[in-house]
């Protein structure tokens, strides 16, 4: 098990800005802010300062954040984006090992989160290199927060696949899902995406669209999908979009007099009424004796 030097152990050596330790090199994980530059933590600043190698998505969107920001970076710019990322770990990597300080930048909220460089933390961390993270905005935790569904119990499922047998093949996985699920979609296709919704999970489980979160324009719209589908009819929707659900309600609890003509079955199949009583019980959650006594009173009549 390879455990990651902390600030506070003893042994520890100073902390640079960008996080970790001095000396080896490492891979900082940087959090961007998702719309309010005035979001920017102060770590953020240090590290686009000091980092020998930035890994960005986009030039320009790195040029627009240092401009916002007012700093001027000193190391090596390289672009790692979806479309570049696997060829990219590995000259990435040769910086870490070569002692350097790696900032991997997204274009807005934290990286590996439905965004470039996932695969380098996986590699590095296999190799035993020091990944460690300047936090900042997310857009999934923004969205679930302000979304006023439950919290204490959530799942981050990001864009869904646009066929339209792939989508419907992946939300009849999360039919049953009992957890609050966050989405990622683009404007364009919110209203296929809220249709599809609506029928894999019925037109009224409660939802909410997070627009534009922390902009300006910010928009939270709360309802049932049918309304939500309805909101999104009366015009054009704009901009950054996370769709949160709630999870499925919880199924009735089975009452046991429900259950007399399972355990019957059972029986008639050869079954000693204990014994089915106790497999119809244990698989529908009701007590086996309260079962037992149950059938025995519908057999009086």
């Amino acid at each position: 098990m390879h455990t990651e030097p902390h600030d506070d152990a003893p042994t520890a050596a100073p902390a640079d800005p960008a996080g970790g330790t001095a000396g080896p090199g490492r891979v900082v994980l940087a959090g961007t802010p998702i719309g309010n530059l005035g979001d920017a933590p102060p770590r953020l600043r240090e590290a686009l300062e000091t980092a020998d190698v930035l890994a960005v998505e986009d030039t320009r969107r790195l040029r627009r954040l240092t401009a916002g920001l007012g700093v001027t970076t000193r190391g090596r710019v390289l672009t790692h984006h979806e479309h570049n990322e696997a060829g990219r770990v590995a000259e990435l990597l040769d910086a870490v090992r070569s002692g350097a300080t790696v900032l991997v930048l997204s274009d807005a909220g934290m990286p590996t989160v439905s965004d470039p460089g996932y695969r380098l933390a996986e590699a590095a961390a296999a190799e035993g290199l020091t990944v460690t993270a300047v936090p900042g905005p997310s857009a999934v935790l923004t969205a679930l927060a302000v979304s006023g569904l439950p919290t204490d119990r959530f799942t981050f499922e990001g864009f869904l696949p646009r066929k339209s047998s792939e989508r419907a093949a992946r939300l009849a996985e999360l039919v049953g899902e009992r957890r609050t699920m966050v989405f990622y979609e683009a404007p364009h296709r919110l209203a296929v995406m809220l249709t599809a919704l609506q029928e894999a999970f019925g037109p009224g489980r409660r939802a909410v669209v997070a627009r534009e979160l922390t902009k300006l324009h910010e928009e939270v719209v709360r309802g049932s999908l049918a309304e939500l589908l309805d909101w999104c009819a009366e015009g054009q929707v704009r901009g950054e979009i996370a769709v949160v659900v709630a999870g499925a309600p919880a199924p009735e609890a089975a009452r046991p007099e429900d259950l007399v003509a399972e355990v019957e079955a059972l029986v008639a199949g050869g079954a000693r009424l204990k014994d089915a009583a106790g497999e119809v019980a244990a698989r529908s959650g009701v007590g086996k004796r309260e079962l037992y006594e149950t059938v025995l009173a519908a057999r009086r009549g």
